[in-house]
């Protein structure tokens, strides 16, 4: 059988925790960073995880991780 590609954005971006929970970057870091407070900044540095509705949508992206 042939294998399923996987989804080259979605393998940089993402990575699956040991539970199979999605770990993503933050959004709204990376512009118009003068006009946000620091401890916003502060909050946005970490990752986090995808809730499940997006998580379904990722796994799919990422068949063999």
């Amino acid at each position: 059988m042939p294998k399923i590609k996987s989804n080259s954005g979605a393998k940089k971006r993402f990575k699956l925790t040991k539970t199979g929970k999605i770990k993503r970057a933050m959004a709204f870091a990376r512009h118009q960073l003068e006009c946000k407070s620091p401890q916003r900044k502060r909050n946005l540095r970490g990752t986090t995880v995808s809730s499940e509705a997006e998580a379904n949508r990722i796994k799919r992206m990422l068949p063999y991780a």
